[in-house]
């Protein structure tokens, strides 16, 4: 078995027990314990607890599922966004080119990271806000991507012919754009969901992300950065968990990529 396919099995299996073990695990994130403070792991505490006596591997879960929901809907929204407005300045060029460039261009000048603490440090941040502000920031490379990609379409003669021959062009977008560019998004949003978790975390991690009692990785990595030397297993189980779905998620994405170059 390739890394392909343990990467997108272990991702799969991954995806699966962050929302489904709850389910059967039934000890409550919340929950505090006086008796067992930063109890290192074992059989009762399979991840450990923090300085709450709050159970890490329940935390890991339900941050887990905050986290990959706003990575999956962030990348979902700004690589549609950024599919709209590259077929759009693709299809029609001229003046509508010129001007989504430039729109594209201004929101380039401003470093992401940047631009997201900007915004988030005047708004309170929940998920819905994180998945707002990671979609308005991540759509511009999408954007450039398809149109280019829906230039080198335009140019080909039979678009011309299909268009004097008055086809609509919603047909002409679905039916011939959309087999070209698929692939492409496909690779666009996989990179775009290891982003958006990326993002959220740093976010999070800085203490701009969402507030408690909600939960994220990059949260309980925060939480016990002032413990690390004593207590490692409250940053270390989120933060493996946000390395093992990266990792994978890039090495999907490279997989991808070569197919496509083929």
């Amino acid at each position: 078995m390739n890394l392909f396919k343990i990467s997108l099995w272990s991702l799969a299996i991954l995806i699966v027990a962050v929302f489904l073990a709850p389910l059967v695990y039934h000890t409550s994130p919340h929950e505090l314990n006086s008796a067992e403070i930063l109890s290192a792991p074992s059989w009762s505490h399979i991840f450990g607890t923090d300085r709450l006596g709050r159970d890490i591997l329940a935390r890991v879960l339900q941050g887990g599922q905050v986290s990959l929901l706003i990575g999956f809907a962030s990348a979902t929204i700004s690589v549609f966004v950024g599919l709209m407005v590259g077929v759009t300045a693709g299809y029609f060029r001229g003046a509508v080119d010129k001007t989504t460039t430039i729109v594209i261009d201004l929101f380039l000048t401003f470093p992401t990271f940047f631009l997201l603490l900007a915004i988030i440090s005047y708004i309170d941040a929940s998920a819905v806000v994180l998945v707002l502000v990671l979609s308005i920031t991540g759509w511009m490379g999408t954007a450039r991507l398809i149109r280019s990609l829906s230039y080198e379409i335009t140019d080909k003669p039979y678009i011309d012919i299909l268009n004097i021959a008055g086809v609509s062009r919603l047909k002409i977008l679905v039916k011939y754009y959309t087999p070209i560019i698929s692939p492409i998004l496909l690779v666009s949003w996989t990179f775009a969901v290891a982003g958006a978790i990326l993002a959220e975390s740093g976010l999070s991690f800085l203490g701009l992300g969402i507030n408690p009692p909600a939960m994220s990785w990059g949260g309980l990595i925060s939480d016990g950065r002032a413990i690390l030397d004593i207590a490692w297993w409250v940053s270390f189980f989120p933060g493996f968990f946000i390395f093992v779905v990266t990792f994978c998620l890039f090495q999907i994405l490279d997989r991808l990529q070569h197919d496509i170059e083929k």
